[in-house]
């Protein structure tokens, strides 16, 4: 079964290659979706995949790559659209 999870990720999450390293682990195992950064310094993040594989991915943002210091991971889930076909790195959003 396919699934979808929107996260808002916070802490010392930008400047320590935490989009660039989810997508290689999204590539990895098999997720599409994005990741960016916004400009309160959090990074969000759009997970779309089988059930196990986006849940591994929540699992990998609550931790984060080595320098990341992941002090809140804020997931919401929502309706499955079957939109994406690779995983990217989108433009900064600006609030």
């Amino acid at each position: 079964m396919n699934i979808r999870a929107h996260l808002f990720v916070s802490g010392k999450v930008q400047g320590v290659f935490f989009r660039a390293t989810t997508r290689s682990e999204a590539i990895k195992i098999n997720v599409v979706g994005w990741v960016r950064n916004v400009s309160d310094g959090r990074v969000e993040a759009v997970f779309e995949g089988k059930r196990e594989n986006v849940k591994q991915m929540i699992d990998f943002c609550r931790v984060g790559p080595r320098a990341a210091h992941v002090s809140r991971t804020d997931v919401r889930w929502e309706k499955y659209l079957g939109e994406f076909t690779d995983f990217k790195i989108k433009k900064d959003i600006l609030l």
